[in-house]
């Protein structure tokens, strides 16, 4: 099978790296000198340092070959969220099956990948998302990972089964594309808030409090758009937020470690140097719970500590504050 990788990101390196040992794989870098870099380097030293890239994949700046390189086969949209529109508009019409790889929402209208595709490619069907508790390092370096393909057309979902599928990487499908991407974005959200419980020493007790009261938040809220419950107790659900919230190489955990040392925001993201979608996202998903009357106490209390208006303390005494009130 050809397939094309759009995006050069760390995500995006390891997915092609991984389909490159079994597929006729391209990788598309959006600016030509990083291209000319990877290419001479046989590594991407920015994003991901130490993983040799296969001499069998190609790697180009050169938007529309890499495209037409993956007619009938498969092109895996590995942008930030941000970048999502705009790749899926430059896409031809008959374009082969896409899957995305961000996680999270839109800035400004507040929508999942899904509802992007939906109101950028209205009649196309043979798209999707790619899914679950995933570090791209660990990917790349054939560590074992299993991951989730929800598409509403499941032919597509089977093409990246037959696409990804090999012996560290195991592939999962579903229809329930609203609630994989409601995990995958609000599960940034809740890695913050477990990121600052763990900055300031709370314990495991509270961490453990955090990730089960957070993945009744993310249900919750997914159960209004939609969703179906049981799919947050999968992997793009329990196991993501599990995986992101308490895993060194999360970057949305790491923003909270920071927040708990008094490092103010645009510092810590300078930092990082790579996308941490829960900060992009957090009040998107405090907005959309809030059109939907669905309480998101968490959320809140990350969303406050982001926009400055409490301190990681005043956030974790005020959730601890609420009244008490049955589980479910």
């Amino acid at each position: 099978m050809k397939l094309t990788v759009l995006g050069a990101g760390a995500w995006g390196t390891a997915v092609a790296v991984s389909t490159a040992a079994h597929h006729d794989t391209r990788l598309w870098v959006r600016d030509p000198h990083q291209c000319e870099r990877l290419q001479t380097r046989g590594e991407n030293l920015r994003y991901l340092p130490g993983v040799a890239l296969p001499s069998s994949m190609v790697v180009s700046s050169d938007f529309d070959s890499c495209v037409e390189h993956a007619r009938g086969g498969l092109i895996i949209i590995a942008t930030p969220m941000a970048g999502l529109a705009e790749v899926l508009r430059r896409l031809p019409a008959d374009a082969s099956g896409v899957l995305w790889l961000c996680k999270g929402f839109q800035d400004g209208t507040g929508w999942l990948g899904h509802e992007i595709a939906r109101a950028v490619r209205p009649t196309d069907r043979r798209v999707g998302v790619l899914s679950g508790p995933s570090f791209a390092l660990e990917a790349a370096l054939g560590r074992p990972t299993a991951l989730v393909a929800a598409s509403a057309d499941a032919e597509l979902c089977e093409q990246a089964v037959a696409a990804l599928h090999s012996e560290s990487l195991r592939i999962y499908t579903s229809s329930d594309v609203m609630g994989v991407e409601v995990g995958g974005a609000v599960k940034n959200v809740m890695a913050i808030a477990t990121g600052i419980a763990d900055g300031m020493d709370l314990g495991l007790n509270a961490r453990a409090a955090l990730i089960t009261r957070g993945l009744a938040e993310m249900t919750r809220l997914g159960v209004a758009l939609g969703a179906r419950p049981d799919t947050f107790m999968g992997l793009s659900g329990l196991g993501d937020l599990v995986l992101t919230a308490t895993g060194d190489l999360s970057r949305n955990r790491k923003v909270g470690l920071l927040l708990a040392e008094g490092l103010p925001l645009p510092k810590i993201l300078v930092e990082l140097g790579h996308v941490a979608e829960g900060v992009a996202c957090a009040a998107t998903v405090l907005r959309r719970a809030r059109a939907r009357s669905v309480d998101m106490p968490i959320t809140e209390a990350v969303v406050n500590v982001l926009e400055g208006r409490d301190t990681p303390e005043q956030s974790m005494r005020l959730l601890m504050r609420r009244d008490a009130r049955p589980e479910s």
